[in-house]
């Protein structure tokens, strides 16, 4: 497996829309290989999320780590997905980046959404997800757009450089969740 450069903010790959994958393109070993490096890229840098616009490539195709219901992390890859509100309950909360290192703002998000995508077999399934991990899927799935999440900030206040963020803003609850 290799670790992949990830483009940070001003690289023009970021705020191209992607183009969507074919099935056959999916199952090709090439591509199998891509996932596989963005899943190990995606732990190596500590984050949650990984999009492939934001590893030089711009396709739609993001790896999130979700919550399996016991406490474990499970890394998935959805490729070209569609994400569907639910509701119109919209919370505002931290977001950071990997393409944006060191800073931290608050973003507005549904809480409840429905993402339809393609696994890494290129077979269709569908999820229903709410508050954090819902969030971490909209973030991604902005990124196959070309939307950065200062993009969907409402307001400026909140930014602030990740050492200010641990000092002033950081909760108890979001130890929990690093965790």
């Amino acid at each position: 497996m290799s670790i992949l450069k990830v483009a940070r903010m001003g690289h023009p790959v970021l705020r191209s829309r992607a183009r969507a994958l074919d099935p056959a393109e999916v199952r090709a070993a090439v591509m199998q290989k891509f996932i596989d490096d963005m899943m190990d890229t995606m732990l190596e840098y500590e984050g949650i999320g990984l999009a492939a616009p934001q590893v030089h490539e711009g396709v739609r195709l993001f790896v999130a780590g979700l919550d399996d219901g016991k406490g474990k992390l499970r890394v998935l890859p959805f490729v070209n997905p569609v994400v569907t509100p639910l509701s119109e309950a919209r919370v505002e909360d931290w977001e950071g980046c990997l393409s944006i290192p060191d800073i931290r703002g608050k973003v507005p998000r549904y809480t409840h959404i429905r993402v339809d995508a393609l696994d890494r077999k290129g077979k269709p399934f569908q999820l229903e997800l709410r508050d954090f991990q819902a969030r971490v899927v909209q973030h991604e799935a902005d990124h196959l757009d070309g939307v950065l999440f200062f993009d969907r900030m409402t307001r400026f206040d909140t930014l602030t450089f990740l050492e200010e963020y641990s000092r002033y803003h950081r909760s108890a609850k979001d130890d929990e969740e690093d965790e």
